[in-house]
């Protein structure tokens, strides 16, 4: 991992995409692809950091932690789903396989928690007893686990856009999804929340929550795209503090791009509006507590790669002779 005081004297420019180098180029918040032959894509995880459905800057080494992280979990749960990834030519890049995307994304909750006016905290403890779908007992706890864990998909909101929340009857009444497909989808979701889990605790980390998406390949087979088990798509906290943390009134220490999102807070911006500026001793933190995730999760010790990224992930790809 990168030393903390060393990240802020020498805070590189975090990697914001490829340019003009390839092109063809197509993007989300935080990635962009490209179409390759033979129903294969490249994907470059940048940097990018969105929350309140908006990119607010950028971490350091946060697109390499987020494709690193998301190969390891991909061949940690291959036994239950087939997933996209085919190779990793650079630590920002990966080369996968084209599906066909469904149109909703499948987020999982394990904890009640939350501060937004969606989360199920919120809703909660304002009194809301039937929340997307699903009837929550009487004392519930805040930060502390659900009887059980519960989907609540989503829509995919275009740019720019609010995703919409769904009931998991609504995926199919809404014809977003096709009945027995779904079934599968949640049965698929459930078992990799209960992997990752149960992964996770052995590292030291709670897994809290998370999201996934599915495809479907040319046969109709579900795959899993997109990411697994990172800090962006999942909440993390660490685990050997969360008891004494939560008796002491205190929110659980946390591993995830949550802790960019509480800085935006404080400083008054909840994603209306211009976006204020944030130290560097903030991007800073968040790079190491990406990394630290990484390597919690992983046991392994992170390797930071090179920048300028752009640059090495041309000459990577030039010397494994790929072509777009």
């Amino acid at each position: 991992m990168v030393d903390y005081k060393c990240v802020v004297k020498t805070l590189p420019k975090a990697f914001l995409g490829l340019g003009n180098e390839i092109p063809g180029k197509r993007s989300g918040k935080v990635r962009d692809w490209y179409s390759m032959p033979g129903g294969t894509r490249l994907m470059v995880t940048t940097d990018r950091i969105s929350a309140f459905d908006r990119v607010l800057g950028a971490v350091p080494w946060k697109g390499q932690v987020l494709n690193q992280l998301s190969a390891y979990w991909n061949e940690a749960t291959r036994d239950i789903v087939a997933n996209h990834l085919i190779s990793l030519p650079d630590p920002n890049v990966a080369i996968v396989r084209e599906t066909r995307p469904l149109p909703v994304e499948v987020i999982i909750r394990g904890y009640i928690t939350g501060v937004t006016s969606t989360s199920l905290w919120r809703r909660y403890s304002e009194g809301d007893r039937n929340i997307y779908g699903y009837d929550f007992p009487e004392g519930l706890e805040k930060n502390r686990p659900l009887p059980s864990p519960i989907i609540t998909p989503t829509t995919k909101a275009e740019a720019g856009m609010h995703d919409e929340r769904l009931t998991c009857a609504e995926v199919t009444s809404g014809g977003f999804v096709e009945p027995s497909t779904w079934k599968k989808v949640m049965e698929i979701a459930l078992a990799l929340f209960d992997r990752g889990r149960r992964m996770s605790e052995k590292a030291g980390v709670i897994l809290v929550d998370t999201k996934y998406e599915f495809g479907l390949d040319d046969s109709g087979n579900i795959v899993l795209i997109d990411e697994i088990h990172t800090p962006d798509s999942s909440r993390f906290w660490k685990l050997d503090s969360y008891e004494s943390r939560l008796a002491k009134g205190q929110e659980p220490e946390i591993f995830d791009k949550e802790f960019v999102r509480m800085k935006y807070v404080e400083s008054g911006y909840r994603g209306e509006g211009v976006i204020p500026a944030l130290p560097e001793s903030v991007w800073a933190e968040a790079s190491q507590l990406y990394q630290r995730a990484y390597e919690m999760v992983t046991g392994r010790l992170f390797e930071a790669g090179s920048y300028p990224v752009g640059e090495r992930i041309l000459e990577n790809l030039e010397s494994i002779g790929v072509k777009i």
